[in-house]
């Protein structure tokens, strides 16, 4: 089903699509293909976290359930270097960081519906030569697929006809119990290693293991707000690899979501600068499939390159249980 969800700012139409198979029921936006709402039978709250106004997400809640990128994360120079060229990329984030690929960032955008049925939606968007200030004519497919009893699957693709970055993530804020805070919530995650950040929340180049430091998640523990301070990625293997269980987290009511993911990395965000209107910091916790951020600018990290013989392709699949 499809209904008008409202009208931007400058004058587009933005619709919500809503899915149902099993347990589950979401609400799509075309609006940076937000995952707006996401309902599990017998939980009377979205696990993930949206709002009702439009205004929301052309304000504060820009990031909110948005597909990030064409460079989700952030580049610490401002700038990449393809094929012996330097590309200029916007700083939005405190005058030197390119965030999230700035105001022309996917999560801006408005997306048209390719393919749509009961259980499942394609939203396509093409980005022009120079959008993002990167070079190639880039097509961008987002798939999300409801199958029973309570899976969502989202699968990224993307082509492009010169040698550009492409690393895109979905940036949803999950709470499974509705509450406050996502304080309670157990958290697991099957990485040895993680990425330490510096005062600009970038990467060192430092690829540190998780024994003895408050980072280490590979058993099931409950992380405090702050404790430990959390926007880093977690890292999963060196390149992309088949789908796999990756992050386990559970809430104080039971309810459960099991995430896989075809990519290296998950950068893990406990929202301590980022709230809803009228509610606190540390609502939800991000959790973004993705590869290494800053990859550009460190050597073991992985590329982000692809070229015009290239498909991009990332798969993430969540599963939720009570």
């Amino acid at each position: 089903m499809m209904t008008h969800f409202g009208t931007t700012q400058t004058g587009e139409d933005i619709d919500k699509i809503v899915l149902c198979a099993g347990d589950l029921t979401i609400s799509i936006l075309t609006l940076g293909a937000i995952v707006q709402d996401l309902r599990l039978a017998g939980v009377t709250h979205s696990l993930a976290l949206g709002s009702d106004e439009l205004s929301d997400y052309e304000a504060d809640m820009k990031y909110f359930g948005a597909i990030v990128g064409p460079i989700a994360n952030r580049i610490s120079t401002g700038r990449v270097r393809l094929e012996g060229m330097m590309y200029e990329l916007e700083r939005n984030e405190n005058g030197e960081i390119h965030l999230h690929s700035g105001s022309e960032g996917v999560h801006a955008r408005v997306w048209q519906v390719a393919a749509q049925s009961r259980d499942s939606v394609t939203l396509a968007l093409t980005l022009a030569d120079g959008d993002a200030g990167l070079p190639g004519a880039r097509d961008i497919r987002v798939t999300y697929q409801l199958s029973a009893p309570a899976t969502l699957t989202m699968t990224i693709e993307g082509t492009t006809d010169a040698t550009t970055c492409m690393n895109f993530a979905s940036h949803i804020y999950w709470n499974l119990d509705g509450t406050e805070t996502w304080e309670g919530h157990q958290l697991q995650i099957a990485a040895d290693h993680y990425l330490p950040v510096n005062e600009k929340t970038c990467p060192t180049g430092e690829i540190a293991d998780v024994t003895g430091t408050q980072m280490d998640f590979r058993d099931a523990r409950s992380p405090q707000t702050g404790v430990p301070s959390l926007d880093h990625n977690f890292c999963l293997s060196d390149g992309k690899q088949p789908l796999r269980d990756v992050l386990w987290m559970t809430g104080r009511t039971g309810t459960t979501m099991t995430l896989a993911t075809t990519e290296a990395g998950l950068q893990i965000h406990d929202a301590a600068t980022s709230h809803r209107p009228g509610k606190p910091c540390y609502e939800g916790m991000v959790i973004e499939p993705q590869g290494w951020p800053d990859a550009p600018n460190h050597r073991g990290f992985g590329s982000i390159t692809v070229s015009a013989d290239q498909h991009y392709h990332q798969k993430t699949r969540w599963r939720f249980a009570r």
